[in-house]
């Protein structure tokens, strides 16, 4: 009998419940005690809603990360914020999210005391007066308590997940607190659940850490798994006594190429832990073994979870390497996207290796379903043709159902489930909706090298550039977004009802794009952007008006924390009907005679945060998105608007994740923003933005993309993403940002000066720019106004410095 299991389900709730409960809690609205009662309530539900499965995971719920939950179980907290007043939650929060220190704003054009707007609030921020702003309850903190830095965070492999990156150095001790886990383990034991506790694997948490010690900075990470393996057997044996009987622990480093310390590393660690009498079921994912797949198959476990939709061709040879007193779990549906499975096309191959297995079988998602909505049934929206193909959360745990009723009990036995999913995948397969011949010939006529190349090199565009801006030395921009005031929320939700009519929300939009301008001239900002006030999402919104994609009500995925997506599902061929962003454009370049940003979306960053169709190469795909922005940035430049930011926030993470596939990536990715960008005339200043990933390694290309301007983060990896500035020559010019805001912080002037110093030791002042990490659309007012002016202050003082 082929048994069932999920590696996660999806905490946020099917109504972002968590969401609302921590942002309550952070405002200082709610206790710690109502908190707690939203994650105990989820759990319940979520557990439930996966009772049909053999074993349920637990331990995979969390108040914000699932990386940070593991450095707190392990005692790995960074000494920052050791030895404070509060509860662990309060330490937990102060580490996801950082805390400013009192009187450390800078003083604004109207000094410290700007008001936000009525009714301001955001998605991370605290109150007005910074009391819970690090997620703390109210009066938790002593009044001379000093700020703490977030830690660090980045993307969770090549998904749009970001965890926080637990902090190493030479004196990093463990230390067990299961206090988490063990009580979730309670829970789940009192409602009846077959639990399978889940923990992130030792040798794939040293892997996600970073060494975060000025006097060690080349220590080796592994030199650690001496001291962190007695506490992870520790952890093991509280976990053996409370009568567990299997215990997934997730190894996904084991898909990536790893060096012979690697390897070594994971056959020590599992060869220590194997002491504790409990069965293990190693979990890999989001992508094949290859090479590791024998030593995945004999390290010593009960058990190997491997991801059959990115890693199919692994099957057959592991079935003749796993000892034949192990369990192999196969992810045989997608975890990663929202389609429904080909139930037939699925069983046609996995029968065989039914028979071969027997009772050594499980069946599982590919990975964990965090990654994808929690329900379909609520998307009354969608028009049911659509509908059909889909399958969020629950659907894909009842696909797994039907394909475990299959396997145990013959495909008679589920006639009718596998004729309804024949029929859907058919319809899809065959839709002309799917398929539209202008956009097969718009692609056959376009050719790479006239697309892809811009008139002149950066030297002579440079030049252009600067005779029509006119810019200072060290210029100050921001990345796009403002803060989404709740009266921008209220509008958008009337406008979506019906309550008020399109001119009256065009109205609303316009006078907050006149606020923001107001704004930017008053902090002296060199080049403006609008606001983005009429925009839901940077994703959403072009999708919404680009044929071929498709949107849900609440399919909403977890970024970060509190940070939700609702990804559109890209089921079609991709064209333009029309202008995007040309009016808002050019209204706000109306309110100023400085430059206005023109904001877009590039094609990258829209295929990597949509659910994009399996039915034809990503590549393909993403040519069609650069045809039809291409398009925008033309009607952009026709306007009159001189600079254009075309953002590749996901550019990064569509990156394979073995070395050996990424060329062929990145070939095609930039090859895409050329195509968006480089149709513009000279003195067309053309921008790119990247958000929290790792650069280092990808700079030439990052170059060959050939935006005159780049902006990334860099403020809270303390400018280390310029580390790779000191082997490359970077040709144009780069903003490395110095305010992060995914943090309440409120940077101090000297801190960005000194950031931006280091900068100009790598890349010429003449080429630097002084601009935030990231949008400020989820900060408020209140914080975002003081920071900008001391941004604006230290452009103001490198310029003399650099000046003289």
């Amino acid at each position: 009998m082929a048994r069932t299991h999920s590696l996660g389900f999806p905490r946020i709730g099917a109504r972002r419940e968590l969401k609302f409960a921590l942002e309550a809690y952070w405002r200082g609205e709610s206790s710690r005690e109502a908190l707690q009662q939203v994650g105990a309530e989820l759990r319940s539900r979520h557990w439930q809603d996966q009772s049909g499965l053999d074993w349920v995971p637990v331990g995979d719920f969390s108040f914000y990360d699932q990386v940070l939950d593991m450095s707190f179980t392990l005692g790995n907290l960074p000494a920052r914020v050791r030895g404070y007043a509060g509860n662990d939650l309060d330490n937990y929060f102060r580490v996801a999210r950082g805390r400013s220190a009192p009187g450390t704003e800078p003083a604004g054009p109207r000094g410290k005391d700007v008001a936000p707007a009525s009714g301001q609030d955001s998605v991370l921020a605290g109150n007005a007066d910074d009391k819970g702003a690090c997620g703390c309850a109210p009066g938790a903190h002593d009044a001379a308590e000093a700020g703490v830095a977030a830690g660090e965070m980045t993307k969770w492999f090549d998904t749009n997940y970001h965890y926080i990156v637990p902090e190493f150095g030479a004196d990093t001790t463990f230390r067990l607190d299961p206090s988490r886990i063990l009580a979730q383990l309670a829970e789940a034991r009192a409602q009846g659940v077959a639990a399978k506790p889940v923990l992130l694997g030792p040798v794939s948490y040293l892997a996600l850490g970073k060494v975060r010690d000025a006097a060690h900075p080349d220590l080796d990470r592994l030199s650690l798994l001496p001291r962190l393996l007695p506490v992870y057997t520790e952890l093991l044996q509280a976990l053996a006594d409370a009568g567990v009987e299997w215990v997934q622990v997730d190894e996904p480093i084991l898909v990536t190429e790893l060096s012979p310390d690697w390897q070594h590393a994971l056959n020590l660690a599992y060869h220590h832990l194997k002491s504790v009498r409990i069965k293990v079921l190693l979990a890999t994912y989001f992508g094949p073994l290859k090479e590791n797949a024998w030593l995945a198959a004999n390290l010593p476990v009960a058990g190997l979870h491997l991801d059959a939709i990115r890693g199919r061709e692994d099957v057959k040879p592991l079935l003749n390497l796993l000892p034949t007193h192990k369990v192999l779990s196969l992810g045989v549906i997608d975890g990663r996207n929202i389609w429904k499975t080909d139930l037939e096309e699925v069983l046609d191959w996995l029968e065989p290796v039914a028979a071969r297995l027997g009772d050594r079988l499980w069946l599982a998602p590919s990975c964990s379903l965090l990654h994808v909505p929690v329900d379909l049934a609520s998307e009354d929206g969608l028009d049911a043709e659509l509908k059909s193909w889909l399958a969020f959360a629950r659907q894909k745990l009842d696909e797994l159902c039907v394909l475990a009723r299959a396997i145990n009990e013959g495909r008679d036995a589920v006639r009718d489930e596998l004729e309804a999913n024949r029929q859907a995948v058919e319809s899809r397969r065959r839709s002309p909706r799917v398929h539209n011949p202008a956009v097969q010939a718009a692609m056959a006529q376009c050719t790479t090298e006239a697309a892809t190349a811009r008139q002149s090199p950066y030297a002579v565009r440079a030049q252009r550039q600067q005779a029509r801006f006119q810019l200072p030395a060290f210029p100050t921009t921001t990345i796009g977004s403002f803060p989404q005031t709740a009266e921008i929320r209220q509008a958008r939700r009337q406008f979506k009802a019906g309550e008020i009519d399109a001119a009256a929300y065009q109205k609303a939009m316009q006078a907050e794009v006149a606020r923001c301008v107001r704004e930017q001239e008053t902090l002296g900002l060199d080049v403006l952007v609008h606001g983005e006030a009429e925009r839901n999402d940077m994703v959403e919104y072009f999708g919404e008006q680009l044929e071929g994609y498709a949107f849900s009500r609440f399919g909403w995925v977890q970024s970060y924390g509190s940070r939700c997506v609702k990804p559109p599902i890209l089921f079609g061929d991709i064209s333009r009907p029309d202008p995007m962003t040309v009016a808002w454009a050019q209204h706000a370049q109306s309110l100023t005679k400085r430059p206005m940003k023109g904001m877009l979306t590039g094609p990258v960053t829209m295929l990597n945060w949509s659910f994009v169709r399996d039915d034809q190469p990503r590549a393909t795909t993403c040519r069609q998105l650069a045809l039809a922005i291409r398009q925008e940035v033309l009607d952009l430049e026709k306007a009159g608007i001189g600079i254009i930011q075309i953002d590749e926030a996901a550019l990064r993470e569509g990156l394979p994740l073995r070395r050996a596939q990424w060329q062929e990536y990145l070939d095609w990715a930039v090859e895409c923003f050329r195509i968006t960008a480089n149709g513009v005339a000279d003195d067309t200043q053309i921008h790119t933005h990247m958000c929290y990933s790792e650069f280092n390694d990808i700079m030439p290309a990052i170059a060959a993309m050939d935006a005159d301007v780049i902006t990334i983060e860099t403020s809270r990896s303390d400018m280390e993403l310029l580390d790779a500035f000191d082997d490359f020559s970077y040709p144009n010019e780069i903003g490395p940002g110095v305010y992060d805001i995914h943090s309440p912080n409120v940077p101090t002037v000297q801190h960005m000066v000194d950031l931006m110093e280091k900068a100009a030791q790598r890349i010429p002042a003449e080429r630097l720019w002084v601009n935030p990490d990231c949008g400020l659309k989820t900060r408020q007012w209140l914080e975002v106004l003081p920071a900008l002016a001391g941004m604006v202050q230290a452009a103001r003082q490198l310029r003399a410095r650099h000046a003289s």
